[in-house]
């Protein structure tokens, strides 16, 4: 298993991420640009001593969560100066699986926070608290799989939460204040 520094090396800074995205960056950028960042917030000082250095966040392109929360992190991290990377989940999953939700599943994004040598000091993601309760609210509402309407009906329910996500400012205050929380 390779060490976080070398998934870190291999890993895209995350301009260039968002520069090669073909799915979300439309989406990621009105998102970052939209969001109105708490720059008076005091518990963002405190954080500059904690030893936080760089980020290397699991992501891929397609998913809408990281859409959102890559987007906030940005933010975090230009106030705090940490070098951030995005490593594509699917390239190596030897990495993913280390960060399984609930034991199982490779949700993402996640964001694994690290000092100077590269060692984790705190890990969040993939989603807020409040973001998971709608996305597992709302889930309740998709038919069986085997339903003949099913393909249909979760195509509906991904366009709802991407809709969601790029105009809910209480989503973005919470995800934003879950990673704090984290920190």
């Amino acid at each position: 298993m390779a060490h976080l520094k070398t998934y870190y090396q291999q890993a895209k800074p995350i301009n260039q991420y968002i520069e090669d995205m073909n799915v979300n960056k439309e989406g990621l950028l009105s998102i970052y640009n939209s969001f109105d960042f708490p720059k008076d917030d005091a518990r963002l000082e405190s954080l500059k001593d904690k030893g936080y250095r760089h980020v290397l966040i699991i992501t891929e392109d397609w998913c809408t969560d990281a859409m959102m929360n890559n987007a906030i992190l940005k933010h975090i991290s230009e106030h705090l100066n940490l070098e951030v990377r995005a490593f594509y989940r699917d390239e190596n999953t030897d990495l993913i699986d280390q960060y399984l939700t609930n034991g199982r599943a490779r949700a993402i994004p996640i964001f694994i926070f690290m000092n100077d040598q590269y060692e984790q000091i705190a890990v969040w993601g993939p989603r807020a608290l409040s973001v998971q309760k709608f996305v597992n609210t709302l889930r309740q509402n998709l038919p069986d799989q085997s339903d003949e309407s099913y393909d249909d009906k979760e195509k509906e329910f991904h366009q709802t939460v991407r809709n969601r996500y790029l105009t809910d400012h209480t989503f973005w205050n919470d995800v934003y204040e879950s990673i704090i929380k984290s920190l």
